[in-house]
């Protein structure tokens, strides 16, 4: 049986996938591949540039590798600061792995997309998961293309490419990665720090938003489930919670009373308002039992109770 591969191991998602593949499959059947050294690594791991191709190639054929989990991309506030970088990291790796599957070097493959696919003319509340996408930043048309490819080489070549439409991500393992909804994180860091946090959005901005618990739950049940019910080859919409930064603080508040919020938004506050406020995501519950497990108080709860125990 071969191994699996995280590129992209250290990010915000690779971090806990990592852990959680490890903890299911076992650590002498995974290999994490990230470009910061590990420092501390559940499994084997490799240091690794993704656009180094030849050394992606010797990776995949070093480890007997036949399941990816390409991770590795510039998240959507950072792309906009580089958006040729971007272009080329999250376009060029991702064709380059579905290359290397549809020449029969790996047997499956996983590629996230995000809710940055959509646009200013999508449906704002209860996305549809087929409907207009007219993405308007770096970041969104990379993952619509992506998407695009994705289909392409399972149509025309059968490459089992699987996909989520990732909304935000709030985890307490790992910090943001340079994202627009990484206010959602932060204010939890500086809720237990100073009681005090400056939201780079507006208050009432609401978003589609996901505990990183139900969100690596939800990557490793669409890699588990049986090929025929992975029925759409772009990408799945996901959704779990949706809220404001009002509405967050006023969570927060609930567990730390003098907590206090402020608004100064900036060059993000245009790329949320882009974006759905919430994600009908009733195909991936039909097609393969997707179902979240944390609402916005439990979700609180958690975040709060690791971070203060310094998880």
């Amino acid at each position: 049986m071969g191994k699996i591969l995280i590129i992209g191991s250290k990010g915000q998602i690779g971090t806990e996938l990592t852990a959680e593949l490890v903890k299911r499959k076992g650590a002498d059947r995974v290999v994490a591949a990230d470009l910061n050294p590990a420092g501390d690594s559940p499994c084997a791991f490799e240091v690794l540039d993704v656009m180094d191709f030849e050394a992606t190639a010797h990776i995949l054929k070093q480890h007997d590798v036949d399941e990816v989990y390409l991770l590795a991309a510039l998240l959507s506030a950072t792309a906009e600061k580089h958006p040729l970088k971007a272009r080329q990291l999250n376009m060029e790796s991702l064709l380059f792995m579905l290359e290397q599957a549809r020449e029969g070097k790996i047997k499956k493959m996983y590629w996230p997309s995000s809710i940055a696919v959509f646009g200013p003319s999508t449906p704002r509340v209860n996305t549809p998961q087929f409907t207009v996408n007219d993405p308007n930043t770096v970041y969104g048309i990379t993952k619509y293309s992506g998407e695009l490819w994705c289909r392409y080489y399972f149509e025309k070549f059968g490459v089992d490419v699987r996909s989520l439409r990732y909304p935000g991500l709030i985890s307490y393992t790992a910090p943001p990665g340079g994202g627009t909804t990484d206010y959602a994180v932060e204010i939890f860091h500086e809720a237990l720090k100073n009681k005090r946090y400056t939201s780079f959005l507006k208050e009432d901005s609401a978003l589609p938003m996901m505990y990183m618990p139900d969100a690596i739950r939800a990557t490793l049940e669409l890699m588990e489930a049986p090929a025929e019910q992975v029925k759409i080859r772009t990408s799945y919409n996901v959704g779990a919670l949706s809220f404001t930064p009002r509405e967050i603080a006023a969570a927060i508040k609930r567990h730390i009373p003098d907590f206090e919020i402020g608004y100064q938004p900036d060059f993000r506050q245009t790329i949320a308002d882009s974006w759905p406020a919430s994600i009908d995501d009733s195909e991936a519950r039909k097609d393969w039992g997707w179902k979240p497990a944390y609402d916005l108080a439990s979700m609180t709860e958690d975040m709060l109770k690791n971070l203060s125990e310094g998880k």
